[in-house]
C-alpha cells in the first residue's frame, strides 16, 4: 500500500487547495493494475501500474467535482469516517494487517 498526497485547486472559483495524504493499493488482477483507496471507496485500473496511478488520479478529481457539484462533500465525507478538524478534512486511519485463514484443501 501506497499513501499518495492528494491535492486540490480550483482556480475558477478561487477555492483554496487541500492536501491530504491518503492509502491507495496497487495490485495486479489477471491483465491489469487496480489501485483501490479504502478512505474514499474509490478504484480504478490500467493496463500498467503507471497507467493506474493517473487514472486513480482522474477518478479522485471526477469525484471531487461531483461532491462539490452536488454541494455533499461535507455528507459524504462524514459518511466516509473523514473528520473535520479546523478548516480542513482528515481521512480516517486506516490499519493494515496480514490475517492467517484456514481455506479448504483445493485438490
Amino acid at each position: 500500500m501506497r499513501i499518495v498526497s492528494l491535492a486540490r485547486y480550483n482556480p475558477f472559483t478561487m477555492k483554496g487547495l487541500l492536501e491530504v495524504s491518503i492509502p491507495v493499493s496497487f495490485f495486479r488482477e489477471d491483465d491489469k493494475y487496480i489501485a483501490y483507496t479504502p478512505v474514499l471507496d474509490l478504484s480504478t485500473y490500467g493496463s500498467t501500474e503507471e497507467e493506474a496511478k493517473r487514472r486513480f488520479s482522474e477518478v479522485v478529481k471526477i469525484f471531487f467535482d461531483q461532491l462539490d457539484e452536488k454541494g455533499t462533500l461535507h455528507e459524504v465525507l462524514t459518511e466516509l469516517g473523514w473528520r473535520r478538524v479546523d478548516r480542513n478534512w482528515q481521512p480516517p486511519k486506516v490499519k493494515t494487517e496480514y490475517e492467517s485463514i484456514k481455506l479448504p484443501a483445493l485438490v
